[in-house]
């Protein structure tokens, strides 16, 4: 009897409760600097880096969700690219994947990676290790990533393998053969992909939210056992959670959103870092007009006011009787005081082009109706048939197959007609 008690014992050990601190931020787009949010200000690598530097010596275990980088805009991230990605060794433990971190192509993304000592993770990328069994606390916990649906559009110079089949491999192996106590996904999918994954594989207690940058505190996933937080972007916030394991399985999950701000202790080294780097930033010749006053703001304009302008400026760019667009082109805030085109890009960070096309009644609701809550649309009048402008991302990306009609770009840019019309305040 002891013999086989001892047996039993080895083949199915029974571990004591113990909890586990998980902390997880994503798509940070190198904005290294605090900034103005429609909350106040947030952010910065610095006040993240401290706070998660102490984290990890109470061993916490933190992730990535990936998009650390973002060409175009901010300025920042042309001229730096991945420099901070070595600044978290140490402290990240592993980091998922995301579509912009190559965007600088294949051999600079590769090159960022040798500065790492932390795994990159895409279950369905190949080239990337597609998980991660970290212990911490007594307890084994299985991290995994995936290359969402969009990548294959987004990303060239990769391949992407269905990210469903590959989460339902990669979940029953870190169950099955890894025989781990808790399984979390970290990135880099839309929410609604991670939300029909929880429902589709059981068996995985942790969606760390990323590619949507949704700002959404702990809920657990309906008609799933699967927990979902997500921090938003740009180091706004960070995800902190802690579960508690008991002889193998997850027994309550408890935590919620810490905002970047004032509060968190900084890192001095790093915070003297970005400040030396974005002097040099403003005084390159490259750059430097960016920072260069267009205008002046007597009073904060909301993401929201501005997307409804630069709405308002399509229209009047193009004589369309009615504007539609994306609510993801709109990332950010103005501040009151001195406009710079730099301020500008942070809140609109790519550069779309202005697309016209005229549609009936019935063509526009079918737009409108795709496109849902996710889109911005001006106030219009009902008419046999209307003048619509929207952007090249929206009519050619994001809702091509309900755009029934002859799609014209015009060679105007929302970002630059918004600069004009708000250039004159």
């Amino acid at each position: 009897m002891r013999k086989l008690l001892l047996v039993l014992a080895i083949a199915f050990p029974l571990h004591a409760e113990t909890t586990v601190t998980l902390l997880h931020f994503s798509d940070y787009h190198s904005h290294a600097l605090p900034f103005y949010t429609d909350e106040g200000e947030r952010g910065g690598i610095a006040r993240a880096i401290g706070y998660l530097r102490q984290q990890k010596q109470a061993g916490a275990l933190v992730f990535s969700g990936g998009d650390t980088v973002n060409k175009g805009a901010p300025a920042w991230s042309d001229k730096y690219g991945c420099a901070e990605w070595p600044w978290w060794n140490g402290i990240v433990d592993a980091m998922a994947f995301g579509n912009h971190d190559a965007d600088y192509g294949a051999e600079a993304l590769a090159r960022c990676r040798k500065s790492t000592r932390y795994p990159i993770l895409s279950a369905n990328t190949p080239g990337f290790r597609p998980y991660v069994v970290l212990k911490a606390k007594g307890a084994r916990i299985g991290v995994f990533a995936l290359a969402g649906e969009d990548f294959a559009r987004l990303v060239k110079g990769y391949t992407f393998g269905d990210p469903l089949a590959a989460a339902r491999e990669t979940v029953r192996t870190l169950r099955e053969k890894e025989r781990v106590d808790a399984v979390v996904m970290i990135g880099h999918q839309d929410v609604d992909d991670d939300y029909a994954m929880a429902r589709a594989v059981p068996g995985i207690d942790v969606i760390f939210g990323s590619h949507s940058h949704l700002k959404r505190d702990l809920v657990q996933i309906p008609g799933t056992k699967t927990t979902y937080i997500s921090p938003s972007q740009y180091l706004t916030y960070i995800s902190r959670l802690e579960l508690t394991i008991d002889n193998g399985f997850v027994k309550s999950i408890r935590g919620g959103l810490i905002p970047v701000d004032a509060s968190l202790p900084e890192d001095q080294v790093i915070a003297g870092r970005v400040a030396g780097m974005q002097q040099e930033l403003e005084r390159d010749p490259q750059y430097s007009a960016l920072f260069t006053p267009i205008g002046t703001l007597t009073s904060p304009i909301g993401t929201g006011a501005v997307g409804m302008r630069a709405l308002d400026a399509m229209r009047a760019a193009t004589g369309a009787t009615v504007a539609i667009s994306t609510r993801s082109s709109f990332r950010g805030p103005l501040a009151a005081g001195t406009l710079t085109m730099e301020s500008l890009r942070r809140a609109m960070p790519y550069d779309n082009e202005i697309v016209v096309c005229t549609m009936s009644d019935a063509q526009l609701q079918k737009v409108l109706a795709a496109a849902g809550a996710d889109s911005y649309v001006n106030a219009f009048e009902p008419a046999p048939e209307h003048r619509v402008a929207t952007t090249d991302y929206m009519a050619f990306v994001a809702h091509k197959d309900v755009f029934a009609c002859d799609r014209k770009a015009t060679g105007l840019h929302v970002r630059e007609e918004l600069r004009v019309r708000l250039g004159k305040r």
